[in-house]
């Protein structure tokens, strides 16, 4: 089983620097089973039980490496730090930005989307989750400026429309009408800003837009905007059951 030394571990999890860890040690702020560790040289096993059975000036240890986070973002924040407003990191613990590995969103929603948003320090799982080749599924929620006129789900799954200043049709889509101006609409792809720009190149606005689904992980009906929750093994496979 993998071990870390006490400081090391406390440090990639953002608790502060290693000086600091061993300030925490020598005033006896870092329990583990209910005893003291005052030794931040010490190297501790990475059991999966470790956050329930360690803690921290007084407050339970933080997740260990391999977290993956469901954010409902709400409006107005952004993934990118290119984009004007407050980042997506600003939701999480303060502490959380300073982790080794980072913390990363899966993907990006622009300012204007809300919906479910995922968040991992795994490299792996991220690239897994977005490779074109995995297939996970997207699903929104969209409110439109005018009536549908009827035959755009047949065009968004023909896989003939092209968009704007591209030169290749997007991969057929799939839209269900819930009434004149709100439909759903799943992608198997992520292209800039696409569910804006496909019904714009078929004359209509998009109002609002909101994620609901990713692969089979559903947004958590009793998760607020701007509230998040660490995702089970199993949650994590449904991103990729569909």
């Amino acid at each position: 089983m993998k071990a870390l030394r006490l400081d090391r571990l406390l440090a990639n999890l953002g608790y502060g620097s290693r000086r600091e860890i061993e300030g925490l040690a020598r005033a006896r702020r870092i329990l583990r089973d209910g005893a003291p560790l005052t030794d931040a040289s010490a190297r501790i096993p990475l059991d999966p039980d470790l956050p329930a059975r360690m803690s921290v000036m007084g407050e339970l240890l933080d997740p260990l490496p391999g977290l993956c986070l469901m954010l409902h973002k709400p409006l107005g924040v952004t993934c990118s730090h290119k984009e004007a407003g407050p980042l997506v990191y600003s939701l999480l613990p303060e502490r959380w930005r300073r982790r080794d590995p980072a913390l990363s969103t899966v993907g990006r929603l622009d300012k204007e989307t809300s919906g479910l948003l995922l968040l991992t320090d795994d490299g792996a799982l991220l690239h897994r989750i977005i490779a074109p080749k995995a297939k996970v599924a997207k699903r929104y929620r969209v409110t439109l400026a005018r009536p549908l006129q009827g035959d755009e789900a047949a065009i968004l799954s023909s896989g003939e429309l092209m968009l704007e200043g591209e030169d290749r049709p997007l991969l057929p889509v799939e839209m269900e009408p819930q009434d004149a101006t709100h439909c759903t609409v799943t992608l198997h792809e992520g292209r800039y800003h696409q569910v804006r720009r496909m019904f714009a190149a078929l004359g209509n606005h998009v109002d609002a837009l909101h994620r609901d689904k990713v692969g089979g992980l559903a947004l958590s009906d009793d998760l607020a905007a701007g509230e998040y929750r660490i995702l089970g093994p199993d949650e994590i496979a449904a991103i990729f059951s569909q």
